[in-house]
């Protein structure tokens, strides 16, 4: 069973990913946006699949272990989706999206060839230390894949503040998520303060996406000067 605080932090996160959907929807901006709105949705999926593995096996079970961390393989797959679309969005004006649709496919199939590997030679012992050793690369090429789209960001002096916000918003959730998977690993004895900390960082990026597609209108403007101080702000 989960404790109240746990509760609320499933609660806020759950509303949140589901407000985002809702608000793209009525927005008609869903489809504008549709590999985020996709990512959002495996969010929404990952979040009532481990619910019902907590309420069912509980939190320490190593259902909800292997529940929670293949779909969050899935949801990082996902997530290299939605970090194209935004290389997409910041290149598009630049004529070069036919090169971003290109470099997609090529991800997803490397993507989909590693995983099919890693699952055929490991059939007999995918263990939870393996999942979470999966996860934790997959984030650090999540981390690396952002970075270098804040160095676009920065380099080409992009202004539209709705998409630099989405961008630094995917840094700072990146760069939490893998920060916690690797103290996870290195100090095996505080794993179980890494896994109160995972869900209160995977409450950040729904927070800020909602935010964002509340407050910053499509068509609002960020002078160049501010890109680095937006950047320090959301650290």
């Amino acid at each position: 069973m989960l404790s109240i605080g746990g509760y609320v932090i499933w609660l806020a996160s759950f509303t949140l990913e589901v407000y985002i959907v809702v608000k793209c929807i009525s927005s008609k901006t869903f489809l504008r946006y549709l590999p985020l709105n996709l990512f959002v949705g495996a969010m929404i999926l990952r979040g009532v699949l481990s619910y019902l593995a907590i309420e069912q096996y509980g939190f320490s079970s190593i259902q909800y272990k292997y529940t929670y961390y293949y779909t969050d393989t899935l949801l990082t797959v996902m997530m290299y989706l939605a970090i194209m679309h935004l290389y997409h969005q910041v290149f598009r004006e630049m004529n070069l999206g036919k090169y971003v649709h290109g470099a997609t496919v090529t991800l997803l199939a490397a993507t989909a060839l590693f995983a099919y590997r890693v699952v055929q030679s490991n059939t007999d012992h995918l263990t939870t230390r393996f999942v979470v050793e999966m996860s934790q690369d997959l984030y650090f090429v999540g981390v690396v894949m952002t970075y270098l789209l804040w160095v676009a960001v920065f380099k080409f002096r992009e202004t539209r503040t709705r998409l630099v916000q989405l961008v630094l918003a995917l840094g700072v959730y990146f760069s939490g998520s893998a920060a916690l998977y690797a103290f996870g690993n290195m100090f095996p004895d505080l794993h179980m303060v890494a896994n109160l900390l995972i869900p209160i960082v995977g409450t950040f990026l729904p927070a800020a996406w909602a935010y964002t597609f509340t407050i910053v209108p499509e068509s609002a403007r960020l002078a160049p000067a501010r890109l680095a101080e937006e950047a320090i702000s959301h650290r």
